[in-house]
């Protein structure tokens, strides 16, 4: 791989990441509108194919946003928050049908799937009857990982000694962990028949019919979903009926030219969020507070920095260095800034996963996702101070050799007074207030932006090879202190990792 190519992947990423900065800087504190999101538009619309790089997959990026933004734009100019998680949603569905219209054959996987869910129904109760009572502990419900207690985790079991193509098992796979097949989460059909009245029994089928639901009519399970939440911003059926039309015609591009379905499934979805939802009027009241909005800021900057730093350095040497100290250099920025307030990440993690239990027996009626943030946000601090720790603990700083640029943290006038947002003599709290707020809404500090743009470049590299979801051990910040992830674990559906799935992902 060239130079070149990793400076037009940075500079695209840092575009669209300074883009989505850049409007939350100057309408924070005010009232969202849906055309607050172009200069986002804008920036994805500066993404090419380099050499080497599959222009259709480019395109079920830009095109997906371009899409999203303008239906939604016909439809609304405005997003409660409480709507705002869901926009992310409402493009695999739609996608999952075209490709059930374009390929007969995957279609009939699909189906044999579906029937092979009623077939584990014990499998579904039992993972759904661990979720109810919290025996993970923390999780992440719709996961990008394998990880225990997860979407992927549950369908990887039943998809193992499915007897379909291995590439329709990696498509279904994909589709619900960086695909994002409808806003269902794992255990949330089990939890609400418990809660009322039913019983264990009732509650089991219920799981099972809805999970087949999902996956049978993706685009009305969706549309179902959000009836039952009250979903009031717009017309989500509208919505899902003419992105489909809009994109049908580059789903034929991206299959036609080999494009993985795995990834034609993926790419179009984790790209979207940033319209009416990272730029959102829940991001705009959030960031209010000047604390956390200087922290988002500045570990911006980190990774700017870091990123253009490695680059000059020649210390990139494969696009996956690309992503590994863009999401590094962030995590490794928050730890810096954990620290300056006297926390370190094993505290916080014993923190939250404690509350985790108190919150599970004060709401039995919890949110499937409730934690999900909570656990992302642990997970990024592990690997931040990973990387922040003095050698031989961590890698002194150092992301592939590299030193993570932590001055701006050091230079940001908020960040280096919190005795001007509190008490002045007692101002040791201030920054871990702001960064326990990004803990419910991470998506600045991981960043999703970033994670979006990377992984679009590396997947046009490599279009027939699926990185959804991720094969390998992300070392959950819950196993400090829960370990469901040994082989000494003693529960029904063990494994060499626990109950955790990455080691036999299909």
């Amino acid at each position: 791989m060239s130079k070149e190519l990793y400076r037009k992947m940075i500079d695209e990423t840092v575009g669209a990441a300074k883009a989505v900065l850049g409007v939350i800087k100057e309408k924070r504190g005010t009232q969202f509108k849906l055309t607050d999101c172009k200069p986002y538009v804008d920036a994805v619309n500066t993404m090419k194919p380099a050499d080497g790089q599959k222009k259709e997959v480019i395109d079920l990026h830009v095109q997906s946003v371009n899409a999203h933004y303008e239906i939604l734009k016909s439809l609304t100019d405005y997003i409660r928050p409480e709507d705002d998680p869901f926009v992310e949603h409402y493009q695999t569905p739609p996608i999952l049908e075209i490709l059930y219209e374009l390929d007969p054959e995957f279609k009939k996987s699909m189906w044999k799937f579906i029937d092979a869910i009623a077939e584990n129904k014990a499998l579904i109760g039992r993972e759904a009857a661990r979720r109810y009572g919290g025996m993970y502990g923390l999780t992440c419900v719709v996961d990008f990982a394998m990880s225990v207690g997860s979407v992927p985790n549950v369908v990887n079991r039943i998809l193992q000694n499915l007897d379909i193509p291995k590439d329709h098992k990696k498509t279904i796979l994909a589709s619900k962990s960086w695909g994002m097949n409808t806003s269902y989460g794992l255990g949330a059909a089990f939890r609400a028949a418990v809660e009322s009245g039913k019983t264990l029994a009732e509650a089991e089928q219920a799981e099972v019919e809805q999970l087949q639901f999902i996956y049978r009519e993706p685009v009305e399970a969706q549309a179902k979903l959000m009836e039952s939440i009250g979903h009031k911003s717009f017309d989500v059926r509208k919505y899902m009926k003419e992105y489909k039309e809009r994109m049908r015609p580059y789903v034929e591009a991206a299959l036609k030219a080999g494009v993985h379905p795995g990834n034609i499934v993926v790419v179009p979805a984790y790209c979207v969020g940033d319209v009416g939802h990272h730029i959102a009027q829940s991001a705009y009241n959030m960031f209010k507070d000047d604390v956390a909005f200087a922290i988002y800021e500045s570990v911006t900057q980190v990774m700017e920095n870091t990123l253009y730093r490695a680059l000059e350095k020649d210390a990139i040497k494969s696009e996956w260095d690309v992503l590994a100290i863009a999401t590094g250099s962030t995590a490794c920025a928050t730890v810096y800034i954990l620290w300056k307030d006297a926390f370190t990440v094993p505290m916080v993690v014993d923190l939250l996963v404690k509350r985790f239990y108190n919150y599970a027996a004060m709401n039995p009626k919890r949110g499937e996702a409730d934690e999900l943030h909570n656990a992302d946000f642990l997970d990024m601090l592990v690997r931040g101070e990973s990387i922040l720790d003095v050698e031989p603990k961590g890698s002194g700083g150092k992301i592939r050799g590299v030193e993570v640029d932590l001055s701006p943290i050091d230079k940001n006038d908020v960040i280096s007074n919190p005795q001007r947002y509190t008490y002045p003599g007692c101002a040791i709290t201030q920054r871990f207030a702001a960064l326990m707020k990004l803990a419910d809404f991470p998506c600045y500090l991981t960043p999703e932006v970033v994670t979006a743009t990377i992984m679009t470049n590396i997947i046009a590299l490599n279009p027939s090879k699926v990185p959804s979801p991720v094969r390998g051990c992300k070392n959950c910040a819950t196993t400090m202190l829960i370990k469901r992830n040994v082989p000494y674990v003693t529960g029904e559906g063990k494994g060499a990792k626990g109950y955790c799935q990455w080691d036999v992902a299909v």
